[in-house]
């Protein structure tokens, strides 16, 4: 076999070096796409879980309000627990800080005590200036911060003061004393009781870490813990694993998405390598011939494809794992962790090669070439040896039973309707798999059907009824032919309705969540959206702007219902409970709210995350605000592409009577007709210069931007499914080409008996090019089936499992059929360049082998 590979295999690819090299690249690009997003992810989620433990540090347990802060009160009885040897409590805020140059950064604010940090979380231990070695107590003192690197490189500001936007709208400044070795996002820390001061949150802290002694009981503490008078059941007792645990899950599904999206190019990749080996065999079937009959087997014959295949896989995945990695360490160096899904975006982390990821990868990449050299290493196994040498081929047509192919495709929708595997739709990612592969498997049926019926039509038009009749008992070589272009259809097709679902809902949603025509929010706030500088003078002084209409304030705060997911978004705006439908998408029709509960609003991603079912309760919110089980009511479920895992909307009015804050993070102003917007913009800045204390406080859009933005935003996004539909197209039309031309040369002697016949090499170009045209019709027909089905899948199972919303089945018949129609015209095309060989005028020759 060695032999073989070393003259036999390596002379074919040494005389056909490009079309060898075109599958490498396949392979090549398949695996760095897929290898460097994983290591993307993986780097961000690495350096964002070290972060988070040098920061948070590592305490044992820690507890935590469900929203807002909580009580001192538990610190003092938490020090009378048994086993509870260490207790440091932490008070944060996210904050706006102006930095050097005149922009606003978001600063985390942390207070905590310093003489149990070296214990808990020795990275936040603050560490004065050297020339500042006097000043080893400047900790202990107000208006004091200790910044790390982020802070000091986002700010400019290494030494001197630092000005801060509080949350109310004034501006406090703060002298940088010293460091902290803490590593992720911008943060200050400073002593607790300043810190405290401060923000106005005397008495209150965010959380309450405790270190226990060795060896004690952790359900024994918690039960404890549990049992004290100033316990609720709006407090939560989480451990740090926790924190790891939600980071994970607030990406894992983009991410996961983003890997299989990545993993197209190379399923794409198995089908160019199907095609360079196939016309590679075809080209060589006497060859192979021949050497049957000089004692290679046809397992031999078999295995030494399939050698060659595996030669192609692991020449691409090589370079695809380098260039992956390459990819990889650009994006990190350019972009950060982020690829556009936003869990990342202030992560710069350092590349991290994982070594079980990189060999996966490297097989997967193997795999695929050997996948995509099976059918044409059977080939090679099945030649009829005595027919080959004369030239003849293979003219069998063979093809297998239906019922597996039925039984893939039944198995396959089966499949679409098993719920999330570990929060990722495995199973319906399966279902696509399996629904391709079952789809491909039945053509031959699906061309016998169709051309049997279309044959008779085509009875007194010669060329054509050749063409049709060729295809129709051809059936199975046709049907492998025609697998790369069905399969890249179809995921085109897929992804075609998959955007264009998508982008519809997202620009409907925007006509219902952006009624206002001007949306106001402080300037900088970005992820901060806990910043309410709008107390209700401000919203007042708004209202009373000459030209505006209408204001509609809107808090924001965060909620973590459970301790293991990410924080749930709650949003008290003005509702009218009697239509609500009118300012919120709704899903359904509203339940009317009973006598003496609280109407509240649901996205979808609370029904399946957190069991929300409309008509029902959230006992988890109850607890988050002290109340009664079963006080709030979902009357209505809305749709909110904004926020995965799930917001809850609830009227402003009912939410001020619960916590009397009537703070606002944004504003919705409606114009009237004749109202000028410059003017309101520069009367909003002169109002921010008087309240907040600078004119540059506010970021002020319109309705108009906003759609833009987010739109253009979306395009992005999706901008990458463009190029895989783009190089899926090319790889299947490139079978069909690597499929023509394998024909052309094993059916020499067939178009030499058609010139004996009278045929003349222009009527012999038709002929192919109707061939052409015949199959890669039966094969759009198919992909689109096959997308069609494929896309109900991705629109009604893998999003609402993924991302846990759902939105509208759109067909866009216009692109559709654009694909459809490239796909035929592109095969016909390419089947007629491939005969132009066939009908040379030497064809004619062909057949003097066998006299």
């Amino acid at each position: 076999m060695r032999v073989l590979l070393t003259t036999f295999s390596w002379q074919e690819a040494r005389h056909h070096p490009w079309r060898h090299l075109a599958a490498v690249l396949a392979v090549t690009l398949g695996v760095a796409l897929a290898y460097s997003v994983h290591l993307i992810n993986n780097s961000a989620l690495d350096e964002f879980q070290r972060a988070t433990r040098t920061v948070n540090g590592q305490p044992d347990l820690e507890i935590r309000a469900v929203q807002g802060d909580l009580d001192e009160a538990v610190f003092g009885q938490l020090a009378t627990v048994g086993q509870v040897e260490l207790l440091s409590p932490v008070l944060e805020a996210q904050l706006l800080a102006r930095a050097s140059d005149g922009r606003m950064i978001g600063l985390r604010l942390i207070g905590v005590d310093a003489l149990v940090l070296p214990a808990i979380a020795p990275a936040l231990m603050p560490v004065p200036f050297p020339d500042r070695a006097d000043e080893r107590l400047s900790m202990l003192l107000p208006g004091r911060a200790f910044l790390n690197a982020a802070a000091r490189q986002s700010l400019g500001a290494q030494s001197g003061e630092i000005d801060l936007r509080m949350p109310e709208g004034s501006t406090e400044s703060l002298r940088v004393a010293g460091t902290v070795a803490a590593v992720g996002n911008a943060l200050a820390v400073m002593d607790i009781g300043a810190a405290q001061a401060l923000l106005h949150r005397q008495g209150r802290l965010a959380r309450i870490d405790l270190r226990l002694a060795p060896g004690a009981d952790r359900a024994a503490v918690a039960r404890a813990i549990r049992a004290l008078p100033a316990w609720t059941p709006a407090l939560r007792l989480a451990e740090p694993a926790d924190d790891a645990q939600r980071i994970g899950n607030l990406s894992r599904a983009y991410r996961v998405n983003l890997t299989v999206l990545a993993l197209v190019a190379l399923f794409t990749g198995a089908f160019l390598v199907f095609s360079v080996l196939a016309l590679s065999v075809a080209k060589r079937a006497q060859q192979f011939a021949l050497l049957g009959v000089l004692g290679l087997t046809a397992r031999q014959r078999l295995r030494l494809v399939l050698i060659e295949s595996l030669a192609l896989g692991v020449a691409g995945s090589a370079a695809g794992l380098a260039l992956g990695m390459a990819l990889a360490w650009a994006a990190l160096r350019l972009l950060g962790g982020d690829l556009g899904g936003g869990y990342f975006r202030d992560v710069a982390p350092p590349l991290r090669i994982d070594l079980p990821a990189t060999m996966a990868y490297g097989l997967l990449g193997m795999l695929a070439a050997l996948a995509g050299g099976w059918w044409p290493a059977r080939a090679a196994q099945r030649l009829p040896e005595a027919q080959t040498l004369k030239g003849l081929g293979d003219t069998s047509g063979r093809e297998g039973r239906l019922w597996p192919a039925a039984a893939l495709v039944v198995l396959g929708g089966t499949l679409a309707l098993v719920p999330p595997l570990f929060g990722v739709p495995l199973a319906a990612y399966l279902s696509v798999a399996l629904l391709l592969v079952g789809g491909i498997a039945a053509l031959p049926w699906l061309i016998q059907a169709l051309y049997g019926w279309l044959a008779p039509r085509f009875a007194s038009q010669l060329l054509p009824l050749m063409a049709v009749e060729r295809a129709r008992r051809m059936r199975g070589s046709a049907a492998i032919a025609l697998s790369g272009v069905v399969a890249s259809l179809a995921l085109s097709v897929a992804l075609t309705v998959m955007v264009a679902s998508f982008r519809e809902s997202v620009t409907r949603w925007l006509d219902v969540v952006l009624p206002a025509d001007l949306y106001v929010r402080a300037a900088g706030a970005g992820s901060a959206g806990e910043l309410a500088p709008f107390d209700e003078r401000f919203v007042a002084s708004a209202r009373a702007i000459s030209g505006v209409e209408r204001v509609a304030p809107q808090r924001l705060r965060l909620v973590q219902l459970d301790p293991t997911a990410p924080s749930v978004t709650l949003l008290a705006r003005p509702i009218d409970t009697n239509a609500p439908g009118d300012s919120l998408p709704l899903t359904g029709p509203s339940r009317p709210t009973p006598p003496g509960r609280i109407p509240i609003f649901v996205s979808e991603p609370m029904l399946s995350l957190y069991g929300a079912q409309l008509g029902g309760a959230l006992p988890a919110l109850d607890a988050a605000f002290g109340l009664p089980s079963g006080r709030f009511f979902v009357a209505g479920v809305w749709r909110d592409y904004a926020r995965q895992f799930g917001s809850v909307v609830i009227g402003r009015d009912d939410y001020q009577a619960l916590t009397g804050d009537g703070a606002a993070s944004e504003l919705s102003l409606w114009l009237r007709p004749s109202a000028d917007e410059s003017r309101i913009r520069e009367a909003l800045d002169q109002l921010a210069r008087e309240r907040l204390g600078a004119s540059d406080a506010l970021e002020v859009a319109s309705t108009a931007q906003l759609r833009a933005v987010s739109l253009r935003i979306f395009d992005r996004s999706f901008a990458v499914t463009y190029w895989l539909q783009a190089v899926a197209i090319a790889i299947g039309l490139f079978g069909i080409a690597a499929s023509f031309s394998a024909q052309v040369l094993a059916r020499r002697k067939e178009f030499g008996l058609l010139a004996h016949l009278g045929f003349t090499p222009s009527q012999v170009r038709r002929l192919v090019a109707g061939e052409g045209a015949a199959w890669t019709s039966i094969g759009a027909l198919a992909g689109l089936g096959l997308g069609l089905a494929v896309a109900a899948v991705l629109v009604k199972v893998v999003n609402p499992q993924s991302f846990h919303w759902t939105m509208d089945m759109l067909l866009p018949p216009g692109r559709l059929a654009a694909l459809c129609a490239a796909v035929i015209a592109a095969g016909t095309i390419t089947a007629w360049l491939a005969a132009r060989a066939a009908a040379s005028r030497d064809m004619v020759l062909a057949v003097k082998e066998d006299w």
